[in-house]
């Protein structure tokens, strides 16, 4: 069992940027891949970025060369850098983990109770 609690979620305005984390407390951290998603308000929820255990990273169209994932497996948490922020980056941001080395965009295990993010002026 793996628990996540994100954070970093607030108001920002177009251009600015933010750094959400998200701490995984449980089994190994490492052992891993970890996943951002969002969901915004009448949307499903959206893939945004993985990385593998070892710091292989992918990113959906909508994020990439703006969004930076990244990990630190000593702490046990994983970031997801935002610059360049556009009023569709608003949504609630969930942090996700599942077993495995490969990067994935679905079948997470486990999922954080998610953080608000709102670009606006």
């Amino acid at each position: 069992q793996v628990q996540l609690v994100e954070s970093g979620g607030r108001l920002v305005q177009p251009g600015g940027s933010l750094r959400l984390s998200c701490v995984a407390s449980g089994r190994t951290f490492s052992s891993y891949t970890m996943g951002w998603f969002r969901q915004a308000p009448g949307k499903e929820r959206e893939f945004v970025a993985t990385i593998s255990w070892s710091g292989g990273t992918y990113y959906a169209d909508s994020v990439k060369g703006r969004f930076t994932i990244s990990r630190d497996n000593a702490k046990s948490t994983v970031y997801l850098q935002m610059n360049s922020l556009k009023h569709e980056d608003t949504a609630v941001y969930y942090c996700a983990a599942r077993s495995g080395v490969l990067l994935s965009t679905v079948n997470y295990d486990y999922w954080g109770q998610g953080t608000q993010v709102t670009v606006s002026s």
